[in-house]
């Protein structure tokens, strides 16, 4: 590749960290760049830098700019991240439904907002430690593929970016498993080479959500658990304390397990059954994106429901309305409520869209 100015999102750890290294050898002209996004001031009252980028993570990664000889800038999209991801993260579980905040921080923050702030420091690419792939595409423009190392591959979280975000983006990790990016990170004599995983929902130390959407709002209404017949069969205290598929917890005694089926936030009414009840034979998704020309009639792909999903084949029905119905080949248990579905052709991403509900 010709040789650019590249800004590299830096999070302090060891996947953007070898990121930037990797790009500073081949020659490049990078500059680091991390962002503060949040502070849960609940556990981390004195940390004024922020939990996503804390002062720890952004310290780390001043650091590894400073050795591997590269400038450094940091960002505040402190107010942003609040009313794009922080208030939608609220009120989606509010209204029974369980969102995935890294689809939305990704489409965004880190590919709109921080890519034009890489745009403003003269950088022609946005690079991150992501595990997919980039590639031009004479039909389409620009091709979304999964990260080679199935384990590790994240192509799911970025489906909703656009042709736009992707034409501007690098990630150089694509072709790599975690072994090899470790290796490097000890070969570069990174600081952060032996530094541990991130957690799933960065804004969340503790990974307790129900505390965390406690104190933003509130604790919620209770109401009752019932079965598909409206049997009452229980009491719930607050409807964003579950989410479909969910057994533990519900507090029922019950010849047999239970589990939830659904969330009606109009009744404030928690539905659960039994595991067989959890099975459906395909969804309706609604803002699908896609990365290939939209299609006109029925289309074979396979999707995944959740991150960790087993890939599984469907037929996909364009509606109208930036919607479509995806019908299982086999019937699949949990499709949940604001979740993404993402389709693929093997390793190519060809869009994706927002669980609404599942069918029948």
């Amino acid at each position: 590749m010709k040789k650019k100015r590249i800004a590299v999102a830096m999070s302090g750890g060891v996947d953007s960290s070898v990121t930037a290294a990797l790009l500073k050898g081949q020659g490049h002209d990078v500059v680091g760049v991390s962002m503060q996004v949040w502070r849960d001031t609940a556990l981390h009252p004195g940390d004024v830098a922020g939990l996503c980028s804390s002062l720890a993570h952004f310290n780390d990664a001043r650091r590894v700019a400073e050795h591997i000889g590269i400038p450094f800038v940091g960002v505040n999209f402190e107010h942003e991240f609040r009313e794009l991801i922080i208030d939608e993260f609220v009120s989606e579980y509010f209204s029974g439904r369980t969102p995935n905040p890294c689809v939305r921080c990704n489409k965004l923050i880190k590919f709109d907002l921080l890519l034009a702030k890489a745009k403003e420091l003269g950088a022609d690419l946005l690079a991150t430690g992501h595990y997919a792939r980039v590639l031009p595409d004479e039909m389409d423009g620009w091709r979304l593929l999964k990260g080679l190392d199935p384990r590790k591959d994240q192509s799911y979280f970025l489906y909703a970016l656009s042709r736009e975000q992707l034409s501007s983006t690098l990630f150089p990790l694509g072709g790599m498993n975690k072994q090899e990016v470790r290796r490097l990170a000890a070969e570069f004599r990174l600081p952060v080479a032996d530094k541990g995983e991130s957690q799933e929902i960065c804004f969340i130390a503790d990974d307790d959500y129900v505390r965390f959407l406690e104190t933003e709002r509130g604790a919620g209404e209770p109401g009752d658990i019932v079965d598909r017949a409206g049997t009452v069969l229980g009491r719930h205290s607050g409807i964003y304390r579950y989410t479909v598929g969910q057994r533990r917890g519900l507090g029922i005694a019950h010849p047999h397990p239970l589990h939830v089926l659904g969330l009606d936030a109009a009744k404030n009414e928690v539905i659960v059954g039994a595991r067989d009840q959890l099975f459906t034979a395909g969804l309706i998704a609604s803002e699908m994106r896609w990365h290939m020309t939209p299609p006109l009639a029925p289309l074979g792909a396979v999707c995944k429901i959740r991150y960790r999903h087993q890939p599984v084949s469907c037929t996909v029905t364009p509606l109208p309305e930036g919607r479509a119905e995806i019908t299982f080949a086999e019937y699949e248990k949990s499709v949940t409520p604001g979740q993404a579905v993402v389709l693929y052709d093997g390793d190519r991403v060809l869009g994706g869209g927002c669980i609404e509900r599942a069918l029948p």
